[in-house]
């Protein structure tokens, strides 16, 4: 009697945890919040607690791009990197909706480590376009998008999102590194992606641009400028410096398009230089 009591005991023991696993794995845990190190990101040139209203973004005429093997272009180099060159910046910040928190653990609780990467974009439209997108409420979790800045043609920072919140900048993505694919699910219904540990920086598109197109005229020379300067604020490597297309998994994102990586990192070096001097 004693020993049918026993197993009675274990069996139900048994059925009821076999009941939790299922249960775990059918309905995923809320991720847990993650407080990352923003001195590993670019920093805000404000506190995100002062109200300010963003100026009308400028008007100017594009101007035509230079070879590297341009004078003028390498005057110009050597002028923004020089260790007073600061481009102007403008905030935007984007509707809360439109951005998130970072985690520590995914939905089914397993614990996330991953270390900052830069993802590059660009807008397609204008800046302004972009802009009232990101600070238009979007209830649907699947419409909500996002950067973390935003660069003109004129080389204008534009401060969207905080560093240290997620900004929805890749849907569907992974990051190929040397620890191989890196991605984290945070949401039930939507695809995995990089955004739990990415900084999303975008690139206004020439007028050219604004359309399908495989290629367009290129970034002006501002533009490389001022991406330069901000990503070397941050501690992030060259190796984990990517673009949208280089992380897309759906195989439609082909942005930045026309984007000379080897000036930028050309600029990127020399003011992380003019860093470590000063």
């Amino acid at each position: 009697m004693e020993i049918s009591v026993w197993k009675t005991r274990a069996l139900l023991i048994f059925i009821l945890s076999l009941c939790v696993a299922v249960a775990i794995a059918l309905f995923p845990q809320t991720p847990q919040l993650q407080q990352i190190d923003a001195s590993v990101l670019p920093a805000v040139p404000v506190s995100y607690e002062e109200t300010v209203a963003p100026e009308a973004l400028p008007q100017h005429q594009e101007q035509p791009q230079k070879s590297d093997n341009s004078p003028q272009e390498s005057q110009i180099a050597n002028a923004a990197t020089s260790a007073n060159y600061r481009p102007r910046y403008q905030i935007a910040w984007a509707h809360p909706l439109n951005y998130g928190d970072r985690y520590i653990r995914d939905i089914y609780g397993k614990p996330v480590h991953n270390q900052p990467i830069i993802v590059l974009h660009e807008t397609v439209y204008s800046a302004a376009s972009a802009i009232n997108t990101f600070r238009t409420p979007h209830k649907q979790d699947n419409k909500q998008v996002s950067y973390h800045t935003l660069i003109g043609l004129d080389g204008t920072v534009i401060y969207i999102v905080p560093p240290e919140k997620r900004a929805f900048g890749a849907a569907n993505s992974a990051f190929i590194g040397k620890n191989g694919a890196e991605t984290v699910k945070t949401h039930p219904s939507l695809a995995s992606s990089v955004n739990n540990f990415a900084y999303h920086v975008s690139l206004e598109t020439p007028a050219d641009g604004r359309n399908r197109a495989r290629r367009h005229s290129g970034y002006t020379q501002a533009q490389y400028q001022s991406l330069a300067w901000l990503i070397a604020q941050s501690k992030v490597p060259d190796a984990r410096i990517t673009t949208h297309k280089a992380v897309d998994r759906s195989n439609s994102r082909i942005d930045p398009r026309s984007f000379d990586r080897r000036k930028f990192l050309r600029l990127l070096h020399a003011y992380r230089q003019i860093s470590r001097k000063s």
